[in-house]
């Protein structure tokens, strides 16, 4: 876990990490979320649909944003103010491997708050999710 103080920061940073998407991860946010849409848990009616299988959650891919301020920018002193601007750009699929980034865009020192600018790019580089999300820094 990194531990970035505000001072530490600068606008350019980056930071990124990589996750391999299972169905174990889908089970989870299933029992989590109580979502079953059959887009997800049956993979007869998503290639019906015209996909290449059963579509991953948009919001299990998007929850690696939550990892990416929590755990690796800033990481230890961590607290999204909010997520702005984002979107589900490209079905995900088990198997996928996604790389998560997230880039320093603007600093506020009143707050003491930095805007990340935010993808993830599954293993053929293809953008399957962006966004922006403001993140304080606790001191």
């Amino acid at each position: 876990m990194n531990e970035y103080h505000y001072a530490e920061i600068e606008i350019g940073h980056e930071e990124s990490f990589s996750v391999m998407i299972n169905e174990e991860k889908m089970d989870m946010f299933k029992n989590i979320t109580g979502d079953t849409n059959v887009l997800h848990n049956d993979i007869n009616f998503a290639v019906e649909g015209g996909y290449d299988g059963k579509v991953v959650y948009g919001f299990l891919v998007a929850s690696f944003y939550s990892t990416l301020a929590g755990v690796f920018l800033p990481g230890k002193w961590s607290l999204i103010y909010d997520v702005a601007e984002l979107g589900m750009i490209a079905p995900v699929y088990i198997g996928d491997e996604l790389t998560v980034s997230g880039k320093v865009v603007d600093r506020n020192d009143v707050y003491k708050m930095i805007t990340l600018k935010l993808q993830i790019r599954n293993q053929n580089g293809k953008r399957v999710s962006k966004g922006k999300m403001r993140v304080i820094v606790r001191e």
